[in-house]
């Protein structure tokens, strides 16, 4: 049985589901068959360190030039409609199964060999006060469970409440993020997979990966369920 369906299942029956794309009516599906067939999945050769399209699926120029904190990145989509609708759906409108389906989406294109542990991105206290959940949180909590997994929530935390990183450019993107996270946790020897809903330019997770890696990490990587692309 798939991460989330058993709960989605049983509420379907007696509350049926309308799909979260469409708008038609999908039994115990959040997302129609018709619509999950068309989403944006991002596919092809791709970076394996920041996962950005190559042509040859090797290491791409910018990870070569400048080696980020992190070590992979694993993605399932494209950051682009309706995609964007559902993580948009997760964070600001509260439709919390969405996480349990993007985690489910994740699960089938992830190998889990060789990860100690799994971290949410944290959120800082004052948008966890605003939003009164973290979506990193929804996200690694079923992966967790998934692949049996220890999920560390209270191991990092976010000490910096830094302006948006959206408007930024990326060298302001870098000096915005520095210094945002704390990690409380002995970290020594382990391989990290650090989970989140969107990577952008990579500069969040490049920080928190840095940080990890002070605590002892001895490898970070990204799962995350989408990927914005350049000139997307």
């Amino acid at each position: 049985m798939s991460i989330y369906r058993t709960t989605i299942a049983g509420l379907a029956r007696l509350l049926p589901q309308d799909c979260f794309v469409c708008g038609q009516a999908s039994g115990a599906r959040l997302v129609c068959v018709a619509c999950e067939a068309d989403l944006p999945y991002l596919e092809g050769p791709s970076c394996p360190v920041c996962a950005l399209p190559t042509a040859d699926g090797l290491r791409c120029g910018s990870c070569q030039n400048s080696p980020p904190a992190f070590d992979a990145t694993a993605a399932v989509f494209r950051y682009a409609f309706p995609v964007e609708h559902i993580v948009q759906g997760l964070k600001y409108r509260h439709r919390l199964p969405l996480a349990g389906w993007l985690a489910e989406a994740l699960a089938r294109r992830l190998g889990a060999t060789g990860i100690d542990c799994i971290i949410p991105l944290p959120l800082s206290a004052k948008r966890m006060k605003e939003r009164g959940f973290n979506q990193a949180q929804e996200l690694a909590r079923p992966l967790a469970r998934h692949f049996g997994l220890p999920l560390l929530s209270a191991a990092s935390l976010r000490v910096v409440d830094s302006a948006p990183q959206a408007s930024l450019p990326w060298k302001a993107r870098q000096a915005n993020i520095r210094h945002a996270f704390e990690c409380r946790a002995d970290l020594s020897g382990k391989t990290i997979a650090v989970v989140d809903d969107v990577m952008t330019t990579g500069a969040t997770l490049n920080e928190f990966a840095r940080t990890l890696k002070l605590h002892g990490a001895k490898r970070v990587e990204n799962w995350v369920a989408a990927r914005t692309l350049p000139n997307t």
